[in-house]
């Protein structure tokens, strides 16, 4: 999943054109963090962000290298922000109870 998540990002930034210069920094400083299965850019328009899957027992060191390699990257003008989240079961279809219809 996340090498194919990696490789979606490079058709969105290459053969679509609809990544940008941080996005792409971004990605590049994840993809080499020790502990990241895969990175891509999701929500694009005004910039922005990306979903990564990193190992939990990975996770606080891949935040802190993220953080240094993206500010450094962009000349100390950003700073990366950090939203976490687990995956869950997805979409799925349920039967309401008579009382509820």
């Amino acid at each position: 999943m996340g090498q194919l998540m990696t490789e979606s990002h490079k058709s969105l930034s290459e053969d679509f054109d609809v990544s940008c210069y941080e996005l792409d920094q971004l990605v590049e400083a994840t993809i080499a963090a020790r502990g990241v299965l895969g990175s891509r850019m999701t929500g694009g328009g005004f910039g922005g962000c990306t979903v990564t899957l990193v190992e939990r027992a990975a996770l606080a060191d891949v935040v802190k290298e993220m953080d240094t390699i993206y500010s450094r990257k962009t000349g100390g003008k950003y700073r990366a922000q950090f939203y976490l989240a687990q995956p869950g079961n997805g979409a799925r279809t349920f039967e309401l109870a008579e009382s509820m219809r």
